[in-house]
């Protein structure tokens, strides 16, 4: 029968090409590589190839290369291991950082200093270019959430654009059953936001083994993705796989042996001395089997090789098997001859399958593996090799109580928890278990596990978050009141942030009996978190009983406290209807937060976050937006990611209302992905709510509803405020998109039919405008005028920015019959809601004006009213309210050039990209910022921005504003 050499094989050729031994069926799962490569000409692509352990997934994988080669494609492979599942985006490293040591001066230009430091941190060969480099300081060196991951993530869907270029690349990922989850992320991350290049990205995985992120990739990718499931070979295909050599009788026994599947078929065909009655039952016997037909030199290699890496050099498995090189290299070469180990590449080798390589590695005793684990470590700590190349030896060797260890996993866990934050969390896990429970390291401890608490709920691991903060509080102190208040806060925004706010008010309640004085100092901080839990649930006399308890200072008060309590006031004052109170309450607050430290707004950013949105909800939202701004840093540099998607959403929908809507877009879309990682419901509902509203006033309607629609199926928070903020979006982009119907009741809904609403009265104030315009536009003119009458009860003369509502209102009511009465009440409209900083709605009140002028013949001031708003929609990114302004002028017989519809040129002969870089520039944003927001190098956007000045017939950036703003 075929020896070793020549058998072909199955999922065990991860390494050959196409051409060497040929494949045996797969006929469909070709025919669809076929399709996908074809489908790749026209953009982005994924493909999941799944099957069991050895059923040839690899192979097919080698043969998808071949496709993918002879198209031209740049084809980039690397996989997952399954002893190194821990380190951060190994299968990424292993396909792209040869390639990008041989392109990284090309890159240089193409990617943003911002972008390569990035890139750096996961990178070696990017890594040692930013060494050298003058400009080596870290972007985001001062930032500890888990955001970074987000900007990373971004960053590497941008260099796969670039190692694309206009030919092409396929990015195949094998084994990512055994991938880490910031690899997993970034895979689910690159689906949903696709690189714009011709690229396919293709993934093997054992289906019992992948986690359900990845498992979804391929349905997350849409019309994009595609799945090819592996099965066994047939009888007939066994036969044609072990070729002529095998007789009948022994091909039928390796089939039912076997049960079809290659790898395990391939390992029993070399078994070729053993009769049909001794083949062994498991797979796992056949290689051991294998194994033990090496020489002992040769077998104690294997082993060595084993325990160093997934693809290893031959002088550290010597280390590892404590022998002279010339020995490794003998045994070596036995390995090889016996298609053991396989050549990789620059004097690499690899197991030819990983079933082999754990198959050795399970051969060596137990006690053998800690120690050549140890050696390995210490040879590493010899050569100053990072924390986190040592740590996965060290973790497996590190004794009990071994200070070396414990330091090293700490400091591995600390260089990878901005963009790693699961991997920082295993290795902080690690370094506790090393640590003794003990007096003398009970500090040590305590600090590890607020660390690790913070790490988990960084990564989305809430409930671990959670488990770790109880662990905490079960450590510290009885009489530790400080510090337990602290983390009981900690552990009970973890419990919100998994919708179990019972939880987390019972956890608070009985932290507040433990203590012998509830009025105390210590104390605050639990009544404060109280206060929060009842203002989620919209339970403001609550919040106010409590406040009512808590004086303002205190003699034993730290200084940051009296800035806290100020800064939870204003909201329940502002819910109760008490204005004045409100706004004296916030103008407080604000002096307070304004003249804090950095480290004290730190300690209390969930009591800021209040101040934020009371701020927005009073109408002072420039005032609300330097807070946001401020506190969104502070987060950042603290890492407190389950408090930044919440500002993140805040900012947006502030911005949002001033009319800034692409910086309102991305803001949404950071706390989007912000919450997707956090894994949070409650978030992610925040975040899509804001997505929804920015994306409907900017006249995308699929994206907004697409937004809002994924919030509602989610079914978080059923019964909270934010699920109503959530419908009362629906029905606002319902309205925009001119499903009028649907929107109305939506809204209306929303509003608790405005009976009890629970939302705050700015958005019931214009939600009775936009209710009134929507009736009035079906033709039910006293239905619009009842609208109007609503917005009298619920106007509030203490907030006089959401007084341009009534008017505007009563002008959509009055327009059918006195058109001219209508015109004057939307101008009146239009200044209060300018003064208000109303934008958007500003704009509206001037259409509606310049509409009823034109029917009321005024066709002058129509026209005079109708270009102001036009300028105000385009100034503010409001798409479709531009297009429906230019649509009102050329009723009027005045000819305006409309926007260009998606992928067709724009105005003055713009590109689709190049007016939305101009856009931006007319927007202020600099090159830098440009790029970072449109996922671009800055060369890029400096070569758009030639074009456009070319176009317009300008010199500078300040032309371009001009031109857009007569356009």
């Amino acid at each position: 029968m075929n020896g070793p050499e020549t058998l072909p094989s199955g999922e065990g050729t991860e390494t050959a090409r196409p051409g060497g031994t040929p494949l045996v069926g797969r006929r469909d799962a070709m025919r669809e590589f076929g399709r996908t490569v074809d489908a790749t000409s026209t953009g982005f692509q994924f493909l999941a190839v799944v099957g069991e352990p050895g059923a040839g997934k690899s192979r097919l994988l080698t043969e998808l290369a071949g496709l993918t080669a002879a198209r031209s494609l740049t084809t980039l492979w690397g996989r997952a291991a399954e002893f190194e599942q821990m380190m951060p985006f190994s299968a990424l490293i292993d396909a792209l950082d040869d390639h990008l040591e041989s392109r990284r001066d090309d890159l240089a230009g193409r990617l943003s200093t911002a972008q390569a430091h990035r890139l750096a941190t996961v990178f070696p060969a990017l890594a040692a270019k930013m060494y050298q480099a003058e400009d080596a300081a870290p972007p985001e060196g001062e930032d500890q959430s888990g955001m970074v991951r987000y900007r990373l993530y971004r960053a590497l869907r941008q260099l796969i654009d670039e190692l694309a270029g206009p030919a092409g690349l396929a990015l195949i990922l094998d084994d990512v059953h055994w991938a880490d989850d910031s690899s997993a992320e970034f895979l689910d991350h690159l689906v949903r936001h696709p690189p714009r290049g011709k690229v396919l990205v293709a993934v093997a995985y054992r289906p019992a083994q992948v986690t359900p992120r990845l498992a979804a990739l391929a349905l997350s990718a849409g019309a994009r993705g595609r799945q090819v499931t592996v099965g066994p070979l047939n009888q007939a295909e066994v036969e044609e796989f072990l070729g002529p050599r095998v007789n009948r009788t022994r091909i039928r026994a390796l089939y039912e042996a076997s049960g079809g599947n290659p790898f395990y078929l391939e390992a029993l065909a070399r078994m070729g001395q053993l009769e049909v009655g001794d083949l062994p039952l498991t797979v796992r016997a056949a290689l051991r089997a294998e194994l033990s037909d090496l020489s002992g030199d040769s077998l104690l290699i294997a082993q060595a090789a084993a325990v160093t890496a997934d693809e290893f050099v031959p002088a550290l498995a010597a280390i590892a098997a404590q022998v002279p090189d010339a020995v490794a290299l003998d045994g070596l070469n036995e390995l090889v001859a016996r298609d053991i180990v396989r050549p990789a590449a620059a004097g690499r080798f690899r197991f030819r399958h990983p079933l082999v390589r754990r198959a050795a590695y399970e051969s060596a005793a137990a006690g053998w593996q800690l120690a050549a684990h140890a050696r390995l470590a210490s040879h590493l700590a010899e050569l100053g090799a990072p924390a986190t190349v040592q740590a996965h030896h060290v973790e497996r060797s590190g004794s009990f109580g071994d200070q070396r260890a414990i330091a090293t996993l700490v400091e591995a866990a600390r260089a990878v928890a901005p963009h790693a934050p699961v991997t920082a969390s295993h290795w902080l896990r690690k370094a506790l278990d090393l640590t003794p429970e003990e007096p003398g390291t009970l500090e040590d401890r305590l600090e590890l596990l607020m660390e690790l608490s913070r790490a988990q709920g960084v990564s989305g691991r809430l409930a671990e978050g959670r488990d770790t903060a109880r662990e905490l509080l079960r450590l510290l102190p009885a009489d530790d009141h400080a510090r337990r208040a602290r983390a009981a806060r900690i552990c009970a925004l973890m419990e919100r942030q998994l919708d179990r706010p019972a939880e987390a008010r019972a956890l608070l309640l009985d932290e507040l009996r433990r203590m012998p004085d509830p009025r105390a100092a210590a104390a605050i901080p639990l009544r404060m978190r109280l206060v929060a839990e009842s203002m989620m649930r919209v339970d403001f006399r609550a919040a106010q009983a409590v406040l009512d308890l808590m004086p303002d200072s205190g003699d034993d008060w730290e200084p940051d406290l009296a800035m806290a309590v100020a800064a939870l006031r204003p909201m329940p004052a502002f819910a109760a209807g008490r204005m004045a109170e409100a706004l004296r309450a916030a103008d407080a607050a604000d002096r307070l937060v304004s003249t804090a430290l950095d480290e004290h707004l730190a300690e209390w950013l969930d009591a800021v976050a209040w101040l934020c949105w009371a701020e927005t909800n009073l109408g002072r939202y420039s005032v609300a937006l330097r807070h946001f701004e401020r506190a969104i840093a502070v987060a950042r540099s603290t890492g407190q990611t389950y408090i930044l998607t919440n500002l993140l959403a805040g900012r947006a929908r502030t911005l949002t209302v001033l009319g800034r809507l692409p910086d309102a877009r991305a803001t949404a879309m950071e706390s989007v992905e912000g919450a997707r990682l956090l894994k949070s419901g409650q978030q992610l509902v925040f975040a899509l709510t804001q997505s929804c509203l920015s994306s409907a006033w900017a006249g995308d309607h699929d994206a907004a509803l697409a937004a809002v629609d994924e919030s509602l199926r989610s079914g978080v928070g059923l019964g909270e405020v934010w699920v109503d903020m959530a419908r009362h979006a629906r029905g606002v982009a319902l309205v925009a998109a001119g499903r009028l119907d649907e929107g109305v009741d939506a809204i209306v809904e929303a509003c608790g039919r405005f009976d009890d609403p629970r939302l705050d009265r700015g958005t019931l104030m214009a939600s009775c405008e936009l209710l009134a315009l929507a009736e009035a536009s079906r033709g039910r003119v006293e239905e619009a005028a009842r609208w109007a009458e609503t917005a009298t009860h619920i106007t509030a003369p203490a907030l006089p920015v959401f007084s341009g509502f009534l008017p505007l209102a009563r002008a959509h009511a009055v327009r059918p019959s006195d058109p001219a009465r209508a015109a004057e009440l939307a101008r009146e409209a239009a200044r209060l809601l300018t003064a208000g900083e109303r934008r958007i709605d500003a704009g509206r009140a001037l259409m509606t004006a310049g509409q009823a002028y034109g029917e009321a013949g005024e066709r002058r001031r129509a026209l005079e009213y109708l270009r102001d708003a036009a300028d105000i929609f385009q100034d503010c990114g409001a798409k479709a309210l531009s297009a429906q302004a230019a649509r009102e002028q050329r009723r009027l017989g005045v000819r305006v050039s409309s926007a260009a519809p998606a992928g067709q040129g724009g105005a003055q002969g713009l590109s689709p990209r190049e007016s939305e870089i101009a856009r931006l520039v007319a927007e202020g944003l600099t090159n830098q910022q440009i790029a970072e927001q449109l996922f671009l190098s800055v060369r890029t956007v400096e070569t758009h921005l030639s074009r456009v000045f070319a176009k317009l017939g300008v010199t500078s950036r300040v032309g371009v504003a001009t031109k857009l703003n007569r356009a």
